[in-house]
């Protein structure tokens, strides 16, 4: 049997890391095993439909490499994909169970319903439909629907025993049917409701294993009696427990926790977040942390997924952030960050490509350039105090003689490339007599003007260029001189 999963998101906006990881999952088990992933865009409630919200699922699909086999732009064979698109065919379904008995047509009005709720004395909604239409006559129905009254079809649930099911994650899960309603498969619009839709789709599509949130677990039961009511074989569920912003609290982009949108203009990379959004609930069989999607398919397995919730710690990855950094490829690397460096060094006489190299080992986001390169367009306001340095053996008066020892030699220097400066400035430190630090130093200091910087002195002075070395080093002598 062939492996089919399905990322079945609503166009409400933003891509929730939750809502990834699931995507991440189904696609990881579809390939795992050689299977199909699908996208279908369940788009039924529209007043929640957000314009443009589909682009971003896709751009975030194309971005992540979650690339899906089916769905609305690639086509397929059980298509349309896209919920809206297949409204037609929910109602003959929704028919059908009314036929075979497992459902019925409900033609309560508003203010009956409402005044169902006035009886509760808690004043709580009410739990359970009173069946008021079930009693219906056919005459009575036929008469209804032949007038245009308006109805939705509800779902006639056992009402004794208990339906069980098993979980892939959470193992078996049994309800007693005396606590589920008769839910509402078709609304008053002819639109279906999200669970009616998800399970015909579902069935018609083929899918083999459905993955979803935890908090789905108590309306599994209700999915498994359309399965039994229409003679289907249920999928596999795998329900995932929720990932946290701290032991108590959910991630939410209504509280300010980020998106994934939200996480790439942070300056993360799309596979480190990846990376990261699979170990919040699975873990493999060893302590290895960093992944490909590539070694991630063949590693990935439902056995390894936790009942627990995960709690997404942004410094965890923040630190895997910088890893991939490190180990990228310096071209895909110097793709990701010239963007950023073009938008913080206005210089256009600098070698983007050697400040890069600079960063690389230094970054833990894209987003910390700008920080790290101020200096180099035009050099801040310091202070002498820059120039000591206890590990360095540097004192205000070491690092303003050594600067006026270095100045003519660099002025002289024939030939200015970064192996040059380090054989000169070598050179002098032997006749010196010094330590290499006591003239490094001051140089990187005189040349950044920062207490840190990327790159030291040889690789500051390259990329700035005799004049622009030579000129603030004469700043650094003129500082330490007054």
């Amino acid at each position: 049997m062939e492996i089919r999963t399905r990322f079945a998101p609503s166009p409400t906006g933003y891509m929730h890391i939750g809502n990834l990881r699931t995507a991440l999952y189904e696609y990881l088990i579809a390939k795992a095993n050689g299977g199909k992933f699908i996208l279908r865009i369940e788009d039924t409630d529209q007043e929640r439909y957000v314009e443009g919200a589909v682009d971003v699922i896709y751009n975030t699909l194309k971005i992540t490499g979650l690339i899906h086999d089916e769905g609305p732009d690639v086509g397929g064979d059980y298509g349309p994909y896209v919920q809206s698109e297949r409204r037609g065919m929910y109602m003959q379904y929704a028919q059908e169970l009314v036929k075979k008995g497992e459902a019925y047509y409900c033609f309560c009005t508003k203010e009956r319903l409402d005044g169902l709720k006035e009886k509760n004395g808690e004043g709580d909604a009410f739990s359970h439909y009173d069946r008021h239409c079930l009693s219906l006559s056919q005459d009575e129905i036929n008469n209804n629907l032949k007038s245009g009254m308006p109805y939705v079809i509800r779902q006639k649930m056992p009402t004794e025993g208990k339906t069980t099911f098993e979980d892939a994650v959470y193992g078996t899960i049994s309800v007693d049917n005396s606590e589920l309603d008769d839910q509402i498969l078709i609304k008053s619009d002819g639109m279906p409701t999200y669970n009616f839709a998800n399970v015909v789709d579902d069935h018609l599509m083929k899918i083999t294993h459905v993955v979803r949130g935890s908090e789905y677990l108590s309306s599994t039961p209700k999915y498994n009696l359309l399965y039994d009511a229409f003679g289907w074989d249920a999928p596999t569920y795998v329900h995932l427990p929720p990932v946290m912003k701290d032991a108590h609290h959910k991630l939410s982009k209504r509280n300010g926790d980020a998106s994934f949108q939200d996480l790439i203009e942070k300056g993360y990379i799309s596979d480190a977040i990846i990376n990261y959004i699979a170990l919040l609930g699975w873990s493999p069989s060893d302590n290895t942390e960093i992944f490909t999607l590539e070694e991630l398919k063949k590693s990935f397995s439902i056995s390894g997924l936790s009942k627990s919730p995960s709690i997404f710690d942004i410094q965890k990855l923040t630190w895997m952030n910088g890893e991939y950094i490190k180990a990228m490829e310096f071209e895909k690397y110097f793709s990701l960050v010239e963007p950023k460096l073009k938008e913080a060094v206005k210089n256009k006489s600098l070698d983007l490509r050697k400040i890069a190299a600079l960063l690389q080992k230094r970054l833990e986001t894209l987003n910390d350039v700008s920080a790290l390169v101020d200096f180099f367009d035009e050099l801040p306001e310091y202070t002498t105090e820059l120039y000591v340095h206890k590990k360095m053996k540097t004192t205000e008066e070491i690092a303003l003689s050594s600067l006026k020892a270095c100045l003519p030699v660099l002025e002289n220097l024939s030939d200015w490339e970064e192996t040059a400066i380090h054989d000169s400035m070598m050179a002098l430190v032997g006749e010196l007599g010094i330590k290499n630090g006591q003239l490094l130093w001051p140089i990187r200091t005189a040349l950044s003007g920062k207490p840190s910087s990327p790159g030291g002195a040889f690789e500051l002075a390259d990329i700035l260029g005799r004049e622009e070395t030579i000129k603030r080093i004469e700043k650094g002598i003129e500082l330490l001189s007054k």
